[in-house]
């Protein structure tokens, strides 16, 4: 695949205005890191890695239309006994450039597994992601338990349930040109009435509309609702997380569908949380996170 410079965004411009925006906000990254370039036959993949050098390593995937730096609320308590790899997807925003079309999910699986190798991270990484990232860390468990130690899936895109037609309805609408409708798209899909909720309403709008204007278009590759057998065929010790006020699906009903079709997934509940429910609720699910990784 034959790229311009300034692949993947849509100019030289516009790699210059997003990455400014991207650097300028990585300065709140609250912990010393290490940012690493890690070459795949997919692309260049963007990592930043924390923590101390010698603990288990802790690989974090961001949801759709994100990117690493996604973790910021997180990454402190994470960091305190991990050595964390806070990845920005090959596929989506951020410092990644992917040098090839992703075609399906098993491109997904094979960059991952590529990543890690190129890492170094050994057969026993813990591996957690948010919402997109949720259903790749599933994918990943599906294919190569043998080089995972546990996984935590954070409200899922896909994997258990599929999306509320809402959802779709208001991601078709995000794409009119107003920021009314990207504000709109982003307020439903966190929820939430605090005063915090709004001012991160305010700023993942002007981060998305930014992204957009920035990058190039393409094709997205869906996320897939897991069949019975393939969610009882998860043998990695695994912890679901979901929001009271998940707006993908009904946090009750996907908790129900586990504790029935796979009983051996752990699963809770987040009080006074949605789809936000790593930054409204941060040091809950940081400590729910960190009690189930250190078990043996």
């Amino acid at each position: 695949m034959e790229v311009p410079a300034y692949h993947p965004f849509r100019s030289a411009e516009a790699k210059a205005a997003y990455l400014a925006d991207y650097d300028m906000k990585a300065e709140r990254w609250p912990v010393a890191s290490e940012p690493r370039t890690v070459a795949t036959s997919q692309g260049r993949t963007f990592v930043r890695v924390s923590g101390p050098g010698d603990a288990p390593p802790l690989v974090l995937l961001h949801g759709a239309g994100g990117s690493s730096l996604t973790w910021i609320p997180n990454i402190r308590a994470l960091s305190e006994r991990h050595r964390t790899y806070a990845v920005d997807n090959i596929y989506d925003y951020g410092r990644s450039v992917y040098t090839r079309p992703i075609e399906g999910p098993a491109d997904f699986v094979n960059w991952l597994d590529e990543l890690f190798g190129a890492l170094e991270l050994g057969g026993r990484i813990d591996l957690m992601g948010l919402s997109y990232g949720g259903w790749l860390t599933s994918l990943y468990a599906l294919r190569h338990p043998g080089r995972l130690n546990r996984i935590v899936l954070l409200a899922p895109g896909g994997v258990v349930l599929p999306a509320r037609r809402e959802f779709w309805v208001h991601t078709i609408l995000s794409r009119l040109p107003h920021r009314y409708f990207a504000k709109s798209y982003v307020s439903w899909l966190l929820g939430g009435k605090s005063e915090i909720n709004r001012l991160v309403v305010e700023r993942a709008t002007d981060q998305l509309l930014l992204a957009r204007r920035c990058f190039k278009r393409k094709r997205s590759v869906l996320p897939t609702v897991l069949e019975d057998e393939e969610l009882r065929s998860i043998q990695v010790p695994t912890l679901f997380l979901v929001g009271e006020n998940e707006r993908l699906y009904s946090a009750q009903e996907a908790v129900q569908r586990l504790n029935s079709v796979a009983p051996h997934i752990k699963t809770e509940i987040i009080p006074d949380a949605g789809h936000d429910l790593t930054f409204v609720q941060a040091e809950m699910v940081n400590e729910k996170i960190l009690e189930f990784l250190k078990q043996p």
